[in-house]
């Protein structure tokens, strides 16, 4: 399949970069398996580049990174995921270099484009990609990197334009002179780059900075002063540049994400008493008419049908609640609740427990 932008039509393909350690997390867990809102950090990164128009998706892991895999089989087995593995941690460069060859294996050489996002910014949204790479189309680019402009920029690298305003370079922070870190226009790592100029690009590519490591950030530079047509194009909603390096970060980035789940399911017709003590996880499926009390909390898969009543303080997971049930201060797990059901508080129910249809449970 090929994209189709401003009568352009060429083949767009997506690599995701997950070989990261993610030392900060202080974990053995790869940092994009750290869950938010019930799902690995990496299947949002994933649903935002899920677009019906990507030959396919390439993701790069570490060499000891099985769990990643594994993780992502369902997706692997359905043809629509492949991984290439980086051997050495030497940079995000370095990552993508791992990928070319495959991604010649998947979609050929030729005019393509390909996608690079990072696998640690779960707060990407899909029409946010989406604008990226039809700009970058219409605008006839070699690269264009998504922006955002911060308040407070550091940690981040700066992007450098020129004096007619298109991109000349990023500076990381730790290379940055005082002046290009008052810049207050960063990198989200999140670029578009012509596949038939990536392989080039990339070998011009030193490791002349302070981490001794090949930045693809770097690719920037080299295409601008090769005369290729480099670009930025920033985001509305700074927060989606946000990246998670640890776990301060990740409890951030599930509030955010959790709001959003929130706000959802309230424009669906869902009534939450208080949003701010409701915590819905991401497959969580709701019926209009449904009433949240405060300090609710519904995990996993969990269905719930319309006019059904739950809480304050019920914990559920994994459980199916009819039409008209009433749910109080309740503990379940694999549980099933047939239509108007009513079971009261403080009550903990065993795992896989059944309330038939009408049935009444007392604390």
């Amino acid at each position: 399949m090929t994209a189709r932008y401003e009568g352009v039509s060429r083949p767009f393909c997506v690599v995701v970069l997950a070989a990261g350690a993610g030392t900060r997390m202080r974990s053995a867990q790869p940092k994009v398996l750290h869950q938010l809102c019930g799902r690995a950090m990496v299947h949002y990164v994933l649903d935002a580049v899920n677009h019906e128009d990507a030959q396919s998706t390439l993701v790069v892991i570490g060499p000891h990174a099985t769990e990643i895999e594994k993780e992502l089989g369902e997706r692997s087995a359905a043809g629509s995921l492949h991984f290439a593995v980086q051997s050495e941690p030497l940079g995000t460069g370095h990552a993508v270099a791992a990928a070319i060859v495959n991604l010649d294996a998947l979609v050929g050489e030729g005019d393509s484009d390909v996608l690079i996002v990072p696998g640690d910014a779960p707060l990407l949204r899909r029409e946010s990609v989406a604008d990226l790479v039809s700009r970058h189309r219409s605008s006839r680019a070699a690269l264009t990197v998504l922006s955002a402009t911060l308040e407070d920029p550091s940690g981040y690298g700066r992007l450098v334009r020129a004096r007619d305003s298109t991109l000349e370079r990023i500076v990381e922070e730790r290379d940055a002179s005082p002046e290009e870190r008052a810049i207050r226009e960063v990198n989200t790592s999140v670029m578009v780059v012509r596949q038939s100029l990536l392989g080039p690009g990339l070998r011009r590519v030193g490791r002349y900075n302070a981490q001794g490591e090949y930045y693809l950030t770097d690719l920037v530079a080299v295409l601008h002063d090769m005369g290729h047509p480099t670009r930025a194009v920033a985001l509305e909603d700074a927060r989606e540049a946000f990246g998670v390096n640890d776990r301060r970060q990740l409890a951030y980035a599930e509030s955010v994400l959790r709001a959003r789940i929130n706000a959802t399911w309230m424009e669906r017709g869902v009534t939450m008493r208080d949003p701010a003590s409701t915590y819905l996880d991401a497959d969580v499926e709701l019926a209009p008419d449904v009433i949240l009390w405060p300090g609710t909390t519904l995990r996993g898969r969990c269905v719930v049908g319309g006019g059904s009543e739950i809480g304050p303080n019920a914990d559920l997971e994994d459980v199916v609640v009819g039409r008209g049930v009433h749910l109080g201060a309740v503990r379940a797990r694999g549980a099933r609740f047939g239509d108007g059901a009513s079971v009261g508080s403080f009550v903990t129910l065993e795992r896989g427990a059944v309330i038939d249809a009408g049935v009444r449970v007392a604390r």
